[in-house]
């Protein structure tokens, strides 16, 4: 009889390994699963170049992400000469599941890419060699954005000034070192709605803009908190906290905000008004860009307000800041 139950056990064990190792081989070897590069060759114009340099710096802030912040200063602006080059680290100290490392971006980086694998890369999530981009880099948005805004940020791209600058290779941790080959989308790219459609507009810039991503608060890479309510936290090496602020319109986000004070709280913070002042250990701190949002448009800016006025609001009150013990 025990002979017998062991026989089982084993069997139940050998089919339990065998399902697992198919599962990892499945994700491993077979996903992800996007589909080609689109064969793809994007005329460069001036035109061109100068609406992928708003989009890059100042709408979708690919710019912010591939540099390096210096958070000695308010709002941690670029550090000079970093623009484009990556480097910056995502790691758990924000709730990522291992630690992710911004890519260059510049041509001495992305000189042998395709234009295809560029877009691909910023639609799909999936790079050059066909390996899987973890989602900090938000092209789930991405992919829902108009392929002439994508040809555009990849003509800028195209534009920048080589900058060598070697990386370490982003290391998730287990088990989204497997479950990241599921989370590439194929592009369900959208025509951009037109100016005059304000809501629908706002809709489509806020998408661009990835607000919902650091506006809803976030664990171990998944969404656990209402969408735009605030509340993700961002450790900062001072021991400081920083969470992300409540933007659905109830009275704890801004309900009580006029579509001008709204866009005026970016605007405050152009380069021709605000300098970003030095921060010492315990002062407050910000993680939001503020100085490169405040390139946006007014007309874009008043429509993501148009926009949020439209969602469910959400009472949520954030403490926005508290100070470490350093």
């Amino acid at each position: 009889m025990g002979a017998k139950i062991f026989r089982y056990i084993a069997y139940f064990a050998g089919t339990l390994l065998v399902i697992v190792f198919s599962v990892i081989g499945y994700l491993s070897l077979m996903l992800p699963n996007v589909g080609p590069a689109p064969d793809l060759q994007i005329e460069i114009t001036e035109e061109k170049v100068e609406h992928g340099r708003y989009l890059a710096n100042h709408v979708m802030l690919c710019m912010d992400c591939h540099a390096i912040r210096d958070f000695s200063l308010f709002g941690g602006p670029p550090e000079p000469g970093t623009l484009g080059a990556g480097g910056e680290i995502f790691d758990q100290s924000i709730g990522a599941p291992g630690r992710f490392i911004s890519r260059n971006l510049t041509p001495s980086a992305l000189g042998d890419w395709t234009d295809g694998e560029i877009f691909r890369a910023i639609t799909s999530g999936v790079s050059k060699d066909g390996s899987a981009l973890f989602p900090i880099m938000p092209y789930p948005h991405y992919s829902q954005l108009s392929e002439e805004d994508i040809h555009a940020v990849i003509a800028y791209l195209r534009s920048l000034e080589p900058i060598e600058n070697e990386l370490p290779e982003s290391k998730p941790d287990f088990p989204v070192n497997f479950l990241i080959n599921t989370m590439p989308v194929k592009a369900d790219l959208k025509a951009k709605p037109s100016r005059e459609d304000v809501v629908e507009y706002g809709r489509y810039m806020i998408t661009a803009a990835a607000c919902t991503d650091c506006h809803t608060r976030m664990e171990r890479g998944n969404f656990v908190g209402e969408p735009y309510a605030g509340g993700t936290e961002f450790h900062m090496p001072d021991g400081s906290v920083i969470r992300s602020s409540n933007i659905t319109p109830h009275e704890t986000g801004i309900g009580g905000w006029t579509k001008e004070q709204f866009v005026n709280r970016f605007k405050a913070y152009s380069d021709s008004v605000f300098i970003p002042h030095r921060v010492e250990p315990g002062q407050f701190q910000t993680i939001m860009p503020w100085g490169m949002y405040a390139g946006m448009q007014r007309e874009d800016l008043e429509a993501i307000y148009e926009y949020l006025k439209t969602i469910s609001p959400v009472e949520y009150n954030v403490e926005t800041f508290q100070a470490g013990r350093y």
